[in-house]
């Protein structure tokens, strides 16, 4: 028995106690009037039930067939990866030259190539550009054009001629791209990552000038006029002695040339030695420690290393305050801003207080240069005569290298 015959037998059982009524109540009532609007309601209730189940034949309504229905859930992958739909957009597949820790001769001339894909849904034309965000610049330019336009899903190798720098050491450049209204975009998953080149430099060295060797080629002064050199210790106008095995103010003893710079003892005493011009080149550092002598106590000094280039007026470099607490300043200055120039420097020790003499150490001060020394230049074989000394002559003294004095604070 089918579902429609099932409810048709009962909807009869219904309705046949109302028709009997009828009948009996009216012999001349039209039967067929009184029984189409029940059969109309029974096909109505037929057809709602069966939008609200299956009408296959011989089949039954769900139970809840009358109950809200839950919705069915749908959950991706999490490990399936995930799209970014971004107008700009790139990935890095591999360098093309230059890998990253690749070791390069310092102060040479050498071509960076990237391989990226356009990962993006925008081309890119020939007015966007590669171009440096921060780093080491290497020398090399803030931006290079593309050179062709590249669609969506494209290779591309993009360059840009970089030099190494004449200091040995580790360099990293960071890049990206830019589009043709301004925009910066590169790679990753958000398209912000910059992408970079990764040099190791390295070259030989050699100290283009001995600040301490070539201490009496300097003209030492104090406040109130010049000063010997070498100087004698204990003078109260101040004194310079180049040392052979400085004490550092740890106690440590070196065995490397430095220079000890005591000021005039007075709260505001100075010395200063004024050497003369050298021609300054890129990659050019002035290296040295900056200290008090070892058991000066009551030192309090300020170091300074003071440039001039030409009738030009004396600047200043850089300064260090050092005072006796057992600790030393290290100094790296990187002098390619004055290369090309003829430039005199001034090592330059000032008296903070007036407490005791101020005894001012620089531990080997030297200006390094990256390269190989040039050929020691041969003695001329033309003889030539030379002049007996004699007590008219005047002689230019040469610093004395002596033992660490003790300081006497």
């Amino acid at each position: 028995m089918t579902k429609q015959s099932r409810l048709l037998f009962w909807l009869t059982i219904l309705i046949l106690p109302a028709l009997a009524c009828n009948l009996t109540g009216s012999q001349t009532a039209d039967a067929a009037a009184t029984l189409n609007p029940l059969y109309t309601a029974a096909a109505q209730t037929l057809e709602a039930m069966a939008s609200l189940g299956t009408t296959t034949p011989g089949s039954f309504p769900p139970v809840d067939a009358f109950a809200t229905t839950t919705p069915t859930l749908s959950f991706e992958n999490p490990s399936a990866p995930q799209s970014v739909n971004l107008c700009h957009a790139a990935a890095f597949i591999k360098d093309v030259t230059i890998p990253d820790g690749s070791v390069l001769t310092s102060g040479t001339a050498f071509t960076k190539t990237w391989r990226l894909k356009n990962v993006g849904t925008c081309s890119w034309s020939t007015s966007y550009a590669l171009v440096f965000v921060n780093g080491d610049g290497l020398n090399g330019p803030t931006s290079v054009n593309l050179s062709k336009v590249v669609n969506p899903g494209d290779l591309v190798d993009l360059s840009v001629n970089l030099n190494t720098p004449t200091k040995s050491g580790h360099y990293r450049g960071f890049w990206k791209l830019r589009t043709n209204s301004g925009v910066l975009f590169g790679i990753g998953t958000q398209a912000d990552t910059a992408f970079w080149v990764d040099i190791n430099v390295s070259g030989p060295e050699f100290v283009a000038y001995d600040f301490v060797a070539r201490a009496c080629e300097a003209a030492w002064k104090y406040n109130n006029g010049s000063l010997p050199c070498p100087g004698m210790e204990e003078d109260d106008r101040g004194y310079v002695i180049a040392l052979s095995s400085p004490r550092m103010e740890d106690g440590t003893i070196v065995k490397q040339p430095g220079l000890l710079t005591v000021p005039k003892h007075t709260a505001n005493g100075f010395i200063q030695g004024r050497y003369p011009a050298m021609k300054i080149y890129a990659g050019d550092h002035f290296l040295a420690k900056v200290n008090c002598q070892y058991k000066a106590n009551t030192c309090d000094v300020l170091f300074r290393l003071d440039y001039r280039i030409g009738n030009s007026q004396i600047k200043t470099f850089k300064e260090w305050h050092e005072v006796y607490e057992g600790d030393y300043y290290p100094v790296d200055l990187d002098l390619s801003a004055l290369s090309g120039e003829n430039v005199r420097f001034f090592l330059t020790v000032l008296a903070n207080n007036s407490k005791g003499k101020d005894y001012g150490l620089w531990l080997s001060p030297r200006i390094v240069r990256q390269g190989t020394p040039p050929p020691t230049q041969t003695a001329s074989k033309t003889p030539t005569n030379t002049p007996t000394p004699t007590s008219t002559t005047s002689m230019t003294p040469t610093p004395t290298m002596t033992d660490t004095p003790t300081a006497t604070p």
